[in-house]
């Protein structure tokens, strides 16, 4: 009798292991991979000298932990996430907060404000703060009816999500605080039912860039302006982007071959870990290789907006669109950087560059992506 009773239970488990196998996002996590093993692969060259050597070993330590936050976000059913998603806000304000009180940090530019210290771990919380911001419009555009978004809760809602930006802007942090910028107003013209508050929003933005050239540190200013024409400016403004076009045109149709970049090994590139990644992987494998990484990258982005409109309800694919617009435009704005048709901003390139904050940001952006197409089976 008990055996009998055993059995049925023991197919029906196996039945329903198989079929959550099979409604698990496979092309995404394999893509992913590829991305993380390309990124090592890179960074592998990137940190060839002795003081950078160290940041392999942290890269891999960082993507166990990623790995870890992508199962986890994955599991959470992302409507019960979304329902968070004010708190989780607040606690990116208040860890924005504590980075500007407590995080300061003197360079060449002056004092920044950009890390702070948790349990002796450094983090940036801008990058923390997009996740929120992503979870924050899923639950702002919610809703596809017009009648909803009045005019009193569009302001509060705008003004909401201005307070990140302004926080990361007066780090100074220009490139994230463009970026999360971006990523509002993508998810603002495409989710919302009215597109002309998104228009009126971002003529006042445009509007307002006069006031704001005016607030900009000097430093930045030059960043913008050197991309424009280099010899106009003292050539220190324009080592960065002049070395990393080098790089890209040294690496022709196949490339120097790994290991083999003459600019990445020498160190002619100036952080080419972390914001020139591209760089070194353009000269080691040239042309061809620069195409196929930006294939890979085009296929994950096509592949959360297939999952985005095959999702099961409203929320789950405006979640998918903010992490795409996330990632587009990180991938476009550091692109751009590399090959000096943008200025430099610190932007990273997804799951390329080094850096743990960012890295463990990305995979919980495609956990959510995960959590949305495991869903859409019945999860």
């Amino acid at each position: 009798m008990r055996g009998g009773l055993l059995l049925p239970r023991a197919t029906v488990g196996v039945t329903r292991w198989r079929r959550f196998r099979a409604a698990v996002d496979w092309p995404l996590i394999l893509t992913v991979l590829a991305l993380c093993a390309i990124g090592l692969l890179n960074l592998y060259s990137a940190t060839r000298s002795p003081r950078a050597a160290a940041k392999f070993d942290a890269q891999v330590t960082w993507m166990i932990v990623g790995a870890i936050a992508f199962v986890v976000v994955t599991v959470i059913d992302y409507r019960t996430i979304v329902r968070f998603a004010p708190y989780l806000f607040a606690f990116a304000i208040i860890a924005l907060l504590s980075a500007r009180i407590f995080g300061s940090t003197a360079d060449e530019h002056g004092v920044t404000y950009r890390w702070v210290s948790y349990f002796g771990i450094r983090l940036q919380p801008s990058e923390a703060a997009k996740i929120a911001v992503i979870l924050m419009l899923a639950q702002f555009c919610s809703s596809g009816e017009a009648s909803t978004y009045t005019p009193r809760y569009l302001v509060l809602s705008l003004f909401s999500f201005l307070v990140p930006i302004v926080l990361i802007a007066i780090q100074p942090d220009l490139g994230t605080a463009v970026l999360l910028t971006l990523i509002v107003l993508t998810v603002g013209y495409l989710a919302m039912p009215n597109v002309w508050p998104m228009v009126y929003t971002t003529a006042a933005g445009l509007l307002s860039i006069p006031v704001l050239w005016e607030k900009m540190h000097e430093y930045q200013k030059n960043r913008l302006t050197a991309f424009v024409d280099c010899n106009t400016l003292p050539n220190k403004l324009c080592w960065h982007t002049q070395q990393s076009v080098y790089a890209v045109g040294s690496g022709k149709i196949w490339g120097k071959g790994f290991l083999g970049g003459t600019q990445n090994q020498l160190s002619f590139v100036p952080e080419h870990w972390t914001d020139f990644p591209y760089s070194v992987w353009a000269e080691e494998w040239g042309f061809a290789g620069s195409v196929f990484l930006l294939a890979v990258f085009g296929f994950l982005l096509l592949w959360t907006i297939n999952v985005a409109l095959s999702a099961r309800d409203r929320v789950g694919s405006i979640l998918c669109l903010g992490v795409a617009a996330m990632t587009f435009w990180h991938v476009v704005v550091n692109v751009a950087m590399v090959l000096g048709i943008a200025p430099v901003v610190g932007v990273t390139l997804p799951f390329i560059s080094y850096g743990g904050s960012s890295l463990v940001t990305f995979f919980i952006g495609m956990g959510l992506v995960a959590n949305v197409s495991l869903r859409k089976h019945g999860y």
